[in-house]
């Protein structure tokens, strides 16, 4: 059934505006009308997004907000638990979703439901929005008869990866707010300050000292060849975005960035807890091993590590287990392959795979600590160096002058 965008005017003056299920646009107006809403303007909407399409006035090429759907998928699971049908929790959530984007695309969802598909089929249709390991999770729910757990399980997930998020987020914000203030300060004195007070500087027709002299050819350079720079530097930024699109470029790429000090040991753990995490939910919900390695492989966002995955992947179609090939590889510490195996020994792999993420999590939250310690002073004392080398560029020749 299509899905019609509206807006209208009700009995008291005011405006309103959503979106309506209906056969033709004169259905979704009768459907109004009997609401007591006179249409302003309606248009139809193609709710579904196969590969990020156009849709109506809304480009659903956005992906949903991480924090948005785990709240959407618990309030989904606490509907079904409590005995609610399937489409009418869909009903309920299209009702109370303030997202005009993601209630079109659960609108969509509910109507393929009552057209007999299934639910994670009706979520395959949105990529954009629900990632392999949600869909495969709902899909297992569905054949395992206990979709509310499956759902409560994703949704805690999807908690926890939007919470580290935040804090690695959080971790790098303020140094990068402190360098683009930096930056914009330095070129602004570079651009406009330093050369009025060097061109006095050179009227006066003494010699220069060797840091004023510096200083004059890097504001001259700053003049010249700002605009060439800016260029140069969105070439390089688009050059870079290229290479690291391709698979062999973002090998490289990841691999270099888990070689950086610091930063390199919390991207790393936070991609091992990432994994641990994601393949417990899996296994818990009832996906076989070698089906959950290969939907972990797409979310750790790091292709070394997708790398080893897929070839522990590769050994269990072998006959191996998940721990022998991850002692083995680089990337994860010999203790994560210990532990694994001993989980696989006692039949508790799962629980054994939650205990490792808290570990990690914990890691986590030191490793950020010690990176925020790090890289404030650093940059602080950066900006310092430089400005003042500025000022000291400047005062020298006035104090050499004074003294003369």
């Amino acid at each position: 059934m299509p899905i019609y965008s509206y807006q209208a005017i009700d009995s008291r003056g005011r405006n309103k505006k959503g979106n309506i299920d209906a056969d033709t646009a004169r259905d979704a107006r009768d459907k109004l009308r009997t609401q007591k809403l006179r249409v302003t303007d309606m248009r139809k909407i193609d709710a579904v997004a196969r590969g990020g399409g156009k849709a109506g006035r809304f480009q659903l090429q956005r992906k949903a907000n991480i924090r948005d759907l785990a709240i959407l998928t618990r309030q989904f699971s606490t509907l079904l638990a409590s005995g609610v049908h399937l489409s009418e929790a869909l009903t309920v959530l299209v009702e109370q979703i303030e997202d005009r984007r993601m209630e079109v695309i659960f609108r969509d969802i509910r109507e393929k439901i009552v057209s007999g598909a299934g639910l994670a089929d009706a979520f395959s249709l949105h990529p954009a929005y629900f990632s392999d390991l949600y869909i495969n999770m709902v899909r297992a729910g569905e054949a395992s008869g206990n979709l509310d757990e499956v759902l409560l399980s994703l949704s805690n997930y999807l908690q926890k990866q939007a919470s580290l998020r935040g804090k690695i987020s959080a971790a790098l914000t303020y140094p990068a707010i402190m360098v683009v203030v930096g930056l914009m300060v330095v070129s602004f004195l570079m651009t406009f300050v330093v050369p009025k007070i060097t061109e006095s500087l050179v009227k006066k027709g003494n010699v220069l000292p060797w840091p004023t002299e510096l200083l004059m050819f890097i504001s001259d350079m700053f003049k010249s060849y700002w605009l060439p720079g800016m260029i140069g530097a969105l070439v390089a930024m688009m050059f870079f975005r290229g290479v690291i699109a391709t698979e062999k470029g973002r090998l490289i790429y990841d691999t270099l960035l888990l070689k950086i000090p610091v930063l390199g040991s919390l991207l790393q753990r936070s991609a091992i807890s990432r994994f641990t995490v994601t393949l417990s939910i899996l296994l818990k919900s009832g996906l076989p091993a070698l089906d959950s390695l290969n939907i972990v492989g797409k979310v750790v966002n790091n292709s070394l590590m997708a790398q080893t995955i897929s070839h522990v992947a590769d050994r269990i179609v072998e006959g191996a287990d998940i721990s022998t090939p991850l002692k083995k590889s680089k990337i994860f510490p010999p203790m994560v392959g210990y532990m694994i195996a001993v989980g696989e020994q006692s039949g508790e792999l799962e629980s054994v795979l939650d205990r490792i993420s808290q570990n990690y999590e914990e890691e986590i939250d030191l490793a950020i600590q010690r990176l925020t310690a790090m890289v404030e002073p650093v940059i602080i004392i950066l900006l310092a160096v430089v400005v003042g080398f500025i000022v000291m560029a400047v005062l020298l020749p006035l104090l050499q002058f004074n003294n003369l």
